[in-house]
């Protein structure tokens, strides 16, 4: 049976303070393993305090940095802190089987980025490029910033070695053959890195897409 917070959650997430290296960055070391990742997503849905913590403070700089870059860094706090508010009270919903948690999240907080722009249209408090045209803004550059933070989250949490093999593949535009020269490693070792890589990012995109469907 699944046990329940003891108090809002509002008042168990607090407030992202805002500082030095808070929007760049992710909380957890290169290479940390899914193991670590489960015990996450059970806390997760274990439904108590201590889980709703364990998993914002993981978290936290990932969606504070989509927040302040999608929203500016005046809201990204208070987004922040609504973004953990909405997916704690909607982890029923979260299917692992169907994406990561931290693409979840994204995918949660792009609702709450695209709700605050159009109260921002509405109110007339629009500025810069937010006073172009909104749907476009969602469209593009909402869901471009996810998918750039998505990539470099599941980029950090690889091994440093596999890191470089998916780099050199993507940024660097190199083959396997070149990658594998480059490293001085065997090419089946660069082919089965970057699969890795791979499947790290899918299963991130999936969340996000996850959360939109939810």
């Amino acid at each position: 049976m699944m046990r329940t917070v003891t108090a809002s959650p509002s008042a168990t997430i607090p407030r992202p303070h805002v500082g030095t290296g808070m929007t760049m960055g992710y909380p957890r070391a290169v290479g940390q393993t899914t193991a670590t990742d489960e015990s996450l997503v059970e806390e997760f849905l274990s439904g108590t305090d201590a889980g709703l913590r364990q998993v914002y403070e993981a978290y936290k700089r990932l969606v504070y940095s989509y927040c302040s870059r999608t929203l500016g860094a005046d809201r990204a706090a208070d987004a922040t802190q609504e973004v953990f508010v909405a997916a704690w009270k909607s982890r029923a919903s979260f299917r692992r089987e169907c994406g990561t948690l931290p693409g979840w999240l994204l995918g949660i907080a792009r609702f709450k980025v695209i709700d605050m722009t159009r109260v921002q249209h509405r109110n007339g408090t629009a500025t810069g490029q937010d006073l172009d045209d909104p749907d476009g803004i969602v469209d593009l550059r909402i869901d471009r910033v996810a998918e750039r933070l998505l990539v470099t989250e599941a980029l950090e949490q690889l091994p440093e070695r596999a890191g470089q093999m998916v780099r050199a593949a993507f940024f660097d535009d190199l083959t396997h053959a070149q990658i594998a020269e480059r490293y001085d490693v065997p090419l089946g070792t660069v082919k089965s890195d970057i699969r890795r890589g791979l499947d790290r990012l899918r299963r991130h995109l999936e969340g996000f897409d996850d959360a939109l469907r939810s």
